[in-house]
């Protein structure tokens, strides 16, 4: 799909970290972009300066999720690109201290980090699905959801993010299968250590050593290169049903 001035691309978590990244590359590339976010404060000033539109949303919640396609559509009358980064990541183990993972914890990260995108993958491409084709393929849109190493190689303290990550990776074929007929690719990015908010409040020392278990480069991700392979899976249309990892070939030891 060629990115332009008549694409509509709405990024999910858009107001900082991976999603602030791939809504600053795609406005880049002439897209007019929709913040997602439940960070207002943050987002409208994202969306300002990117000359874009933020919409509060909780992407765990369906009815919040429509009435930002609602508002998406009334503005712009389409959406061709949806990107999903809105997620959380709290670490807690199975049994800590004698106690049992909190249920309602773990429900939560499954519920933002999961059901979350497909909230926003199902209700967007329903908007992508009544596009008039782009081009010669027949494409209507594209969407992009972010798993992690995670769902691969989870760590310790990570069996609910792990296991929602692992979710997101399960549905990006049959979520694409689903979706060929109506002309909508879906890929899914499994990013390795990026430097990120989260990553970005531990010590230097701590992020330096976390960089260097990564083979080459051997240092944290830049949100920048996740950035990168939005727009390519965005712009090459045969990349489709994949999950790809972004991670500087680290493959991570359980601990």
């Amino acid at each position: 799909m060629k990115i332009s001035e008549q694409t509509i691309a709405a990024v999910t978590g858009g107001a900082s970290g991976l999603g602030e990244a791939a809504a600053t590359a795609l406005a880049e590339a002439g897209a007019k972009v929709v913040i997602l976010d439940l960070n207002a404060e943050i987002g409208e000033k994202t969306a300002a300066t990117l000359g874009g539109l933020f919409i509060q949303t909780d992407v765990s919640d369906p009815q919040s999720v429509a009435a930002a396609m609602e508002r998406i559509t009334s503005e712009y009358g389409a959406l061709h690109v949806a990107v999903n980064c809105a997620g959380m990541a709290p670490a807690a183990k199975t049994v800590s201290k004698g106690a049992a993972h909190d249920p309602a914890l773990f429900a939560k990260v499954i519920n933002v980090n999961l059901i979350g995108t497909f909230n926003v993958a199902s209700q967007a491409a329903a908007v992508m699905s009544r596009n008039d084709p782009l081009d010669a393929d027949g494409s209507r849109g594209v969407v992009i959801n972010t798993a992690s190493i995670a769902a691969f190689e989870g760590q310790v303290g990570q069996a609910a993010y792990a296991a929602s990550k692992g979710g997101v990776v399960g549905l990006t074929l049959p979520m694409a299968r689903d979706m060929a007929s109506l002309g909508i690719r879906v890929c899914a990015i499994a990013p390795g250590l990026f430097k990120t908010p989260m990553l970005e409040g531990l010590p230097q020392e701590v992020q330096d050593s976390l960089g260097a278990q990564v083979p080459f480069p051997s240092r944290l991700g830049h949100a920048s290169e996740y950035a990168q392979l939005v727009r390519h899976i965005v712009e090459n249309a045969m990349l489709n049903g994949e999950v790809i990892r972004l991670d500087g070939a680290i493959r991570m030891s359980p601990r």
